[in-house]
């Protein structure tokens, strides 16, 4: 049995998921519990959702790895939060209010793969453990890897996104709509709680005159930039085009440009997330140039990695 932090994309899989992902991952059901008012109980419900894939042999294993679990870190609501605490790497990060409430852990056996979203805090379910075949769900997550491709009705490639990322469509008269994506396959996938094919998407979106750009997570929501003409402080918000006019003591270009990574490094504005947000709002967010990861640490442009893009169909 390994025990491991979670990355950040398995983090999805530690919550509900489609009918259409959860068959394709192997989910076999998962187990939700709490520790009681006194932090010493285990108080669990089993929901299953494919009740062909829970063999005997599953059953087995799985009851040995929670009752495993249960002499370590699950042994009690006290010993889950030092756990936590000395894991900081394995937060999900903090809550509107600031507050890291959720913590993810990945157990695998040789056929299986248990991923353990835990939560320390009283009165709240202090465990979901969703339960995968393992080969299935790894096959997945590598092939989630290429991204979710947007493409024109004549099959060329605008832009990709991270599985579990947005996009926000535009409608004619001005309405937006912003929708997470889930990776299905190569020409698949679910926008919002729609199933479509990538092109049939295109097809949709060109018929109904509306656009759509990413809304990439590996942007911040919004940066200080430099007007390039001027040297002008500015602010930057992700999805929207042009800028808004900040407040600034100086005349100076280069104050200004010192003044905006200052208000950038407290914001943990990266420069390449601050070059990408400052070229999409110029040329659009769907265009390499808004995506940080063309550039380096510096936020100078780096060569852009050919993607292996198979075709569309």
């Amino acid at each position: 049995m390994e025990i491991k932090t979670i990355n950040e994309t398995e983090r999805m899989y530690t919550y509900s998921q489609s009918h259409q992902i959860s068959m394709q991952t192997g989910l076999i059901g998962y187990l939700r519990a709490d520790m009681g008012t006194d932090g010493n109980k285990f108080f669990s419900t089993w929901n299953e959702y494919n009740e062909g894939l829970k063999t005997q042999g599953f059953s087995n294993e799985f009851n040995e790895v929670i009752n495993s679990l249960r002499e370590d870190f699950l042994k009690d609501r006290t010993t889950l939060a030092k756990y936590c605490n000395e894991h900081p790497e394995s937060s999900y990060g903090k809550d509107s209010l600031g507050n890291i409430r959720e913590y993810g852990v990945r157990v695998n056996t040789d056929n299986y793969a248990y991923l353990l979203r835990l939560n320390p805090n009283k009165g709240e379910y202090n465990l979901y453990c969703y339960c995968y075949m393992k080969d299935r769900l790894d096959n997945h997550l590598h092939e989630a890897e290429k991204g979710i491709r947007f493409i024109t009705p004549r099959y060329k490639e605008i832009f990709r996104i991270s599985d579990g990322d947005k996009i926000r469509i535009t409608t004619p008269g001005g309405e937006k709509l912003d929708r997470t994506c889930r990776y299905i396959d190569e020409y698949h996938v679910e926008i919002g709680r729609n199933l479509y094919h990538i092109c049939q998407f295109a097809e949709m979106l060109e018929s109904n005159n509306s656009k759509v750009i990413p809304l990439r997570s590996s942007l911040p929501d919004l940066c200080y930039a430099n007007l390039p003409s001027t040297g002008e402080l500015i602010i930057i918000e992700k999805g929207e085009s042009g800028y808004t006019s900040a407040s600034s003591p100086y005349d100076s270009p280069e104050r200004n440009k010192e003044l905006a990574e200052e208000h950038n490094a407290e914001m943990g504005v990266t420069k390449a997330q601050a070059a990408a947000m400052l070229n999409g709002s110029m040329f659009g967010w769907e265009v390499p140039a808004a995506d940080p990861a063309n550039y380096d640490d510096n936020g100078t442009p780096v060569k852009i990695r050919q993607r292996d893009r198979g075709e569309a169909r």
